[in-house]
């Protein structure tokens, strides 16, 4: 495992500080929730396709800092909301009440993402980084207690775990921190095959993955368990999208949510890919793949999300099982597409001008995506590659 430690007692910001910190990632269902850092960076840190946190160590930051940096943030929305009153702007903020505070405190840059939390109208906390639960669990109800007390009007807090720390979290202590105001887990689950767990150096093991789901479930928590399509490769395409499936079968968790493979430079499933050591799958091998993975969805009421940029196909999503055969009829649609609407589609998409196949109707749509249709199949490497390099922008 990554070196970790305890962050040491570092002094607290000066009483009326509007000062607090903020990690750098949070999932994307997360992009309204006020940023809570309670650990720095990743304790794992080994998983061979993610960009994130590497050269960087993982620490437990001290609670005290973390509870002043709540305060901070209470702070900082009372002094918007007072501004605002005084600028008109009843029961709302006032963007020039922002920018006066922003300008007034130019070192505090947290104080931006408590604005876009009052703006938006949000209720939702979030605690950063990656694995918020390996913080001492008398700690993190202490964090949770301040919160609710701090923001009374917040209505869910969540966090992101691996399976490997819940499956090791006796089910009495999930169910504590569930009182004490923990709603929902964010887990990476990417593969439900051992054999894909183990080359991408996931540091799990699928029934890890099940009983860590399975506890979070049982503590009245909710789950979502982020799927990632294209992760076994060429030659373990199957064997993901089957051993994934049944994985979640068994956990049956609240959301399931695809993140499409993308292989940044920089990651070492990037370096193995260019060694020859990886064959990814082509864009329609992922749609195959995850309709392979939908059918497999048997028996479970959860809501597949297909809420990220990296994803081809954005409408793949429903509760299950009602939306099961409309789903699969949307991927159906797709795969039987013209082979020159689906290279458009696919470029346009990754160029994020369409978000839908039905996009292409819009007129002038194909005119338009003509020209990057050529180019791309005359690409040194194939319109694949081009289309692989594309998918690297958004990671």
């Amino acid at each position: 495992m990554t070196d970790s430690h305890d962050e040491p007692r570092q002094a607290t910001s000066p009483e009326g500080s509007l000062a607090f910190e903020v990690g750098p990632i949070r999932p994307p269902s997360e992009a309204k929730s006020l940023l809570v850092r309670v650990s720095r960076n990743c304790p794992w840190n080994k998983c061979t396709f993610c960009p994130v946190y590497k050269r960087a160590r993982f620490s437990r930051r001290a609670v005290e800092d973390v509870l002043a940096d709540i305060d901070a943030m209470g702070r900082v929305r009372d002094r918007l909301r007072e501004r605002s009153a005084a600028l008109g702007a009843v029961g709302g903020v006032a963007r020039e009440a922002v920018e006066e505070l922003m300008w007034a405190e130019p070192d505090h840059q947290g104080i931006g993402q408590v604005a876009l939390w009052l703006m938006t109208g949000s209720r939702t906390v979030f605690l950063q980084d990656a694995n918020s639960l390996l913080v001492k669990p008398e700690d993190l109800v202490r964090i949770l207690v301040r919160l609710r007390q701090v923001f009374p009007e917040v209505s869910r807090i969540t966090s992101y775990a691996r399976s490997h720390t819940l499956s090791k979290i006796p089910e009495e202590g999930l169910r504590a921190l569930r009182e004490a105001g923990l709603d929902r887990i964010h887990v990476g689950l990417e593969s439900g095959s051992d054999e894909v767990l183990r080359r991408v150096k996931k540091g799990c093991t699928k029934e890890e993955h099940i009983v860590g789901g399975r506890k979070v479930v049982a503590a009245g928590m909710e789950l979502s368990e982020y799927v990632m399509p294209g992760l076994g490769g060429a030659e373990l395409s199957d064997e993901h999208a089957d051993e994934t499936a049944d994985a979640l079968r068994q956990i049956d968790p609240h959301f399931i949510r695809l993140r499409t493979l993308g292989l940044r430079q920089g990651t070492s499933l990037r370096e193995e890919f260019e060694a020859s050591g990886f064959a990814p799958l082509d864009e329609d091998g992922v749609v195959r793949e995850i309709r392979r993975l939908v059918l497999g969805l048997t028996g479970i009421r959860s809501t597949l999300a297909s809420d990220h940029i990296l994803n081809l196909l954005e409408d793949v999503a429903g509760t299950l099982p009602e939306d099961h055969e409309r789903i699969l009829g949307l991927i159906d649609g797709y795969l039987g597409m013209e082979d020159d609407d689906r290279l458009a589609f696919q470029l346009g998409r990754r160029l994020g001008a369409l978000r839908s196949p039905e996009d292409l109707e819009h007129p002038g749509a194909r005119a338009r995506l003509a020209p990057l249709v050529k180019e791309a199949l005359a690409h040194p490497g194939g319109p694949q590659a081009l289309l692989r390099e594309l998918l690297t922008r958004f990671i």
